[in-house]
């Protein structure tokens, strides 16, 4: 059994000293934050997203320039908009010659937490090839982290949120693309996210009911996974993990409750909102891609909503996973990825 505080250090003199903390029963203070949750945690997480606001508020439109999409005029806009007391920053790209309301959005959720570059939209219009002309492409930054477009940087603001005031911020700024955006239309909106993406945007899903399809790559699904509580156990004994959101939710959740300032309740709840399995009956239409090979997030994730899924009877189309031997945290080591993706897109055009 891990204790933590238990070991008396000596001094330069040899002397002993006092332990740093009060003896700390690790294991047993992982078992009861990993406990199997609650309906009624699920149920009051359930309330805490009804009462959030993510209305398009206070909308300015920071920079419009031309941004073609290889041979299609487009233009590009940075937006910024309020997001409760934060303010938010984030991109809109559509095709010029687009009829109002004519074009699905197709939102983009990025990787890691370093922020967002415009241009990595590239890999999803490439991805796309001749239905690149056929949406409206949104991509949100993050609270607390930059979205960037060639010299040019936005830095959102508000203390990091991650996975869960990340659906805020990317479901506001979807409204401010309804709102402003002539050519887009709310039938067919789909989401794209990778790892950190993905988890966001499974969770968008489950609170937003406008979204129909989700192609999530390699992505968290399950806070309550062993994987994670190996990540805390990490964290509490001071080596956290190099991996996005680890230091987020240490500092934020596990190191507060470890010296008992944060209820287990509030932290448990922290897990609920960011664990979409918890949800699964709500969400929509789901494409998963996984690596058995992931060292960055474990495959474990992907088999946690899949077993959820199968026990809701979701099938194809409505449910698709695929699991890539020996693929990786990258969308080049996930064989067939690209074409198993476009045809699930195509649903949003009306073709799947």
């Amino acid at each position: 059994m891990l204790l933590l505080g238990l070991l008396v250090g000596c001094d330069q003199a040899g002397a002993p000293v006092e332990p740093v903390a009060d003896a700390i029963d690790l294991e047993a203070k992982l078992d009861d934050l990993f406990a199997p949750p609650t309906a009624a945690e699920v149920e009051a997480v359930r309330a805490d997203w009804a009462q959030r606001d993510v209305s398009a508020a206070e909308v300015t439109i920071e920079l419009t320039e031309s941004y073609p999409l290889s041979e299609t005029p487009a233009t590009l806009r940075i937006v910024s908009h309020r997001v409760g007391e934060v303010l938010h920053y984030g991109a809109i790209l559509a095709p010029d010659a687009a009829a109002p309301g004519s074009l699905p959005i197709l939102m983009y959720l990025h990787w890691g937490d370093s922020g967002v570059e415009v241009d990595e939209i590239g890999i999803v219009l490439f991805a796309l090839g001749e239905l690149r002309d056929n949406f409206v492409y949104v991509i949100p930054s993050f609270r607390s982290e930059p979205l960037e477009y060639e010299d040019r940087e936005w830095v959102s603001t508000g203390p990091g949120g991650h996975w869960d005031y990340d659906v805020d911020d990317a479901l506001a700024l979807l409204n401010v693309a309804l709102e402003i955006t002539p050519q887009a239309k709310i039938e067919g909106l789909s989401i794209v996210g990778g790892s950190r993406g993905a988890g966001v945007a499974l969770l968008a899903g489950i609170r937003d009911e406008r979204i129909e399809n989700i192609m999530a790559l390699f992505g968290p699904t399950d806070f309550f996974d062993d994987w994670v509580r190996e990540i805390a156990r990490e964290a509490a004994m001071g080596s956290p993990r190099d991996l996005p959101g680890v230091a987020h939710i240490d500092s934020t959740f596990i190191q507060p409750y470890l010296r008992d300032e944060i209820d287990l309740a509030e932290v448990r709840l922290e897990l609920v909102r960011r664990s979409s399995v918890l949800f699964a009956e709500d969400l929509p239409a789901v494409q998963l891609h996984h690596g058995d090979a992931d060292e960055t997030v474990v495959v474990s994730q992907a088999h946690s909503l899949i077993r959820a899924m199968e026990a809701l009877g979701r099938k194809p189309p409505e449910f698709e996973a695929f699991i890539y031997e020996g693929g990786g945290h990258t969308l080049f080591a996930l064989r067939g990825v690209i074409p198993r993706a476009v045809g699930f897109l195509r649903r949003a055009l009306g073709e799947g």
